[in-house]
């Protein structure tokens, strides 16, 4: 899913662009880190949250002189940390002058930098250069980022944490080093689990999950998401991404039905500016309900903004339809790369099956006698026996309740029974069953979406009025308890 995060491509900057950009950017960079100071004092997370969407939305704003100019007011100057961050920064006669200067000016009383504001420097320097496309220097930067965290456990640096292991396994898979990384994850999901860090438990499955699928290690995911520890959901995005990893492997393992819930739940959730992802988690959605032997709605196809990137599907669910195996050859072989390209080639050579079932299918309706050997050509099947092959498929469709026939071997016919009528069935039930069952899962999921989180403060008041009317219990039946003695 190379469409899981998505990055624009960065103009270069000028100068005039930077002059003009640098201070009001760099003025919002100095509330950020206000923010993160006072969210640190006060032990306040959200502060922080809020302080890493603000930096999401300046980040096509950031160019080399503002993140320097910040590094110099957010670090002490001169320190190993501001050395280590300076050399990640593109440098020019301008900055040089404006460093000189700031390290000159600061000479006496040294500040004391705090470590959420030093891991929000690694961030920062971190997005720059993954959005300048300079992917070794991110890589040795986020390196640095993760061995500066493993020495820290402090409660308030767990949003900021979460957001680096993200950006340290794109910078290792856009490199074309994810594997290197596995271990490093491992124990770093590990430590989280041990420190209760749910938003790093939830960040760091996801990677590991797709580290796994990016090699096609279906079982080893499986493995890793069975056995680690149940929480609950904090980030939505998370969420959406481990929905969209558990339906790939549930389609690898031939549960379609699960796969189809969790691929269409994931891009339902997902927000609308996720376009990449959405499309990617439709895609999949799509092959699976044809492997469950549904035909998804034209409206699927035409949504506003997919249309283009859905169109190899879309001519794939009409070969499907049709149970044309000629013309869906011609669609594999013409959008193969495309399908290579989103890993889905294993399925469309599943889904070959269900094209030669779907038109049997409409043999069987439209004929009630028919031949193998007119079977076979209709059916267009390219082998060197095509009757035996045809007597085959009709044998396992039969079987399999696909249609309702008989087959005569002596003469070489499909006899086709008459249509009965689906109401006198248990089908009708069954799908107005599944209806029920998922109005009520989305009732759920939206009750459970609006309960607030507990509020700690109003349960420690509770305690201390409990405690407060024990006491006075207490004191009540010693009062109560000397009155008896004195009258006995």
């Amino acid at each position: 899913m190379t469409q899981d995060v998505e990055m624009k491509e960065q103009q270069p900057v000028t100068s005039n662009s930077v002059s003009s950009s640098s201070p009001s950017t760099f003025d919002h960079l100095k509330s950020i880190a206000s923010m993160i100071e006072t969210g640190a004092y006060t032990r306040e997370v959200r502060r922080i949250v809020r302080a890493v969407r603000w930096t999401v939305q300046l980040r096509k704003n950031l160019s080399a002189s503002v993140v320097s100019s910040f590094l110099n007011f957010a670090l002490v100057p001169g320190s190993e940390v501001h050395s280590q961050l300076s050399s990640y920064v593109p440098k020019d006669e301008e900055h040089d002058m404006e460093v000189d200067t700031a390290i000159s000016a600061i000479q006496a009383p040294t500040k004391h930098c705090l470590p959420e504001l030093e891991i929000y420097c690694y961030l920062l320097v971190l997005i720059f250069l993954i959005d300048q496309k300079r992917y070794n220097e991110a890589k040795a930067c986020s390196s640095a980022s993760i061995d500066r965290i493993k020495s820290l456990n402090r409660r308030t640096i767990d949003v900021l944490a979460s957001r680096l292991y993200f950006y340290y396994s794109l910078s290792y898979e856009l490199t074309g080093d994810l594997a290197e990384i596995r271990g490093t994850l491992l124990g770093l999901h590990r430590t989280a689990t041990l420190r209760h860090d749910e938003l790093g438990q939830e960040t760091l499955l996801n990677l590991l999950l797709r580290n796994y699928l990016h090699y096609n290690l279906y079982d080893q995911a499986e493995k890793l998401r069975s056995k680690a520890p149940r929480f609950e959901a904090h980030s939505n995005q998370q969420f959406c991404r481990y929905l969209f990893y558990l339906g790939r492997i549930r389609t690898i393992q031939l549960e379609y039905t699960d796969a189809k819930e969790s691929l269409l739940q994931a891009a339902r959730k997902a927000p609308a500016s996720a376009a990449g992802f959405r499309i990617q988690c439709i895609k999949w959605a799509v092959i699976v309900r044809l492997l469950l032997g549904e035909i998804p709605e034209r409206t699927v196809f035409m949504q506003k903004g997919m249309e283009k990137a859905l169109r190899p599907y879309f001519e794939l669910t009409n070969a499907v339809r049709i149970g044309d195996l000629e013309q869906f050859k011609v669609v594999a072989d013409k959008f193969g790369s495309t399908f290579s390209s989103d890993r889905t080639n294993n399925l469309i050579v599943r889904l070959r099956h269900n094209v030669i079932r779907t038109g049997l299918r409409n043999i069987s309706i439209s004929y009630s006698r028919i031949s193998l050997a007119d079977i076979a050509k209709k059916l267009r099947l390219d082998s060197t026996n095509p009757i035996a092959d045809a007597e085959s498929i009709v044998s396992k469709a039969i079987r399999d309740g696909a249609i309702d026939a008989t087959l005569d071997h002596a003469n070489e016919w499909m006899v086709s029974k008459g249509m009965g009528d689906l109401y006198s069935t248990n089908e009708p039930q069954i799908v107005f069953n599944s209806r029920i069952a998922f109005c009520l899962n989305m009732h759920n999921e939206a009750v459970r979406a609006l309960r607030f989180p507990p509020n700690s403060q109003k349960e420690k008041e509770i305690a201390e009025k409990r405690r407060e009317r024990l006491q006075q219990e207490q004191e009540l039946a010693k009062h109560i308890a000397d009155d008896d003695y004195d009258n006995f």
